[in-house]
């Protein structure tokens, strides 16, 4: 019999957490992360260094220059990076028409929150600075990446400070604190994350004397006013994910000030579902619905003779 394609996703992601033991490094855990995902993309990979935030242009031919969709990487932050997600945004910046600017923030347990938030804002600062204005910016992430997008826009919006014209998130990360319902409704469907897992991350990323819930890093409890002065999002969850609560509740709070937020549950998918794409059918739909959402919000290229 043929295994699902998606369960062959799940083995792959398995055998990865299987190797690792409270005495494994952060630095095998990272390089084991980034392999699981090493693949070749049809697309100019060039560094900079955005003011002084390590990033990676991803421009697949074609693709925008005077637009750009910055991407935060999952991995709870503690592992991933832009190696990790660079098929994915190779794929995404196809499907928007949109160069994409990796940024390579900083992780735990060397730099604990709000590090991380730190090293976002200052990429849309920067941004602005080379004269990319905030209606030709998106801003896209998965899992921690996905809240570390929001947390950057609430601090900017805070600041008196324009947001991005749209923002697309996968499986975001909105609360630290794992207090959804979908922790304990969902746990037997979702076959990777557990509610303890959750817990344990949270804790890695923040260090000591540093609660879940402040909303600096748990954006589902930001201040209501701030939610309302978000820009159009889209978010994606899958069906088999514990976090299903940190995109619905997010969302629904949102929609309740007035913000353009939509989200979509996607039937029999798991966390970060978009990052197989090379072997779920389902993830080339998810990532093109997610590129044409970008696209149609952000500024259209100005007109040359």
């Amino acid at each position: 019999m043929t295994q699902d394609p998606i369960d062959t996703v799940v083995a792959r992601v398995r055998a990865v957490y299987s190797r690792w033991r409270r005495d494994t490094p952060v630095s095998q855990m990272r390089a084991d992360w980034d392999a699981l995902f090493d693949v070749e993309v049809d697309a100019e990979v060039e560094p900079v260094a955005a003011c002084p935030v390590p990033c990676h242009w991803i421009r697949p031919a074609g693709t925008r220059r005077d637009a750009v969709i910055i991407y935060l990487h999952g991995g709870g932050y503690r592992v991933g990076s832009v190696a990790s997600h660079r098929d994915l945004m190779a794929r995404l910046a196809t499907a928007a028409g949109v160069q994409v600017l990796g940024v390579d923030y900083r992780l735990a347990p060397e730099h604990p929150l709000p590090a991380a938030i730190d090293d976002a804002v200052a990429v849309l600062d920067w941004l602005e600075q080379i004269g990319i204005a905030p209606e030709c910016t998106a801003v896209a992430g998965d899992s921690a990446g996905g809240g570390l997008a929001i947390s950057a826009m609430l601090s900017r919006l805070k600041d008196g400070k324009p947001s991005p014209a749209a923002a697309y998130l996968m499986s975001a990360w909105t609360d630290l604190t794992a207090s959804g319902a979908s922790y304990t409704e969902r746990s037997e469907l979702d076959p990777i994350h557990q509610r303890h897992l959750i817990l344990a991350m949270a804790q890695g990323a923040l260090g000591a004397d540093r609660a879940a819930d402040d909303p600096r890093w748990s954006p589902l409890h930001a201040p209501r006013d701030l939610f309302g002065r978000l820009p159009p999002m889209l978010l994606q969850v899958g069906e088999r994910e514990t976090l299903v609560s940190d995109t619905v509740d997010f969302a629904m709070r949102a929609q309740a000030e007035g913000a353009p937020v939509q989200f979509e549950i996607w039937p029999g998918m798991i966390h970060v579902f978009q990052q197989f794409a090379g072997d779920l059918p389902q993830a080339h739909e998810a990532i093109a619905a997610g590129g044409h959402f970008i696209a149609r919000h952000l500024a259209p290229a100005a007109k040359t003779e």
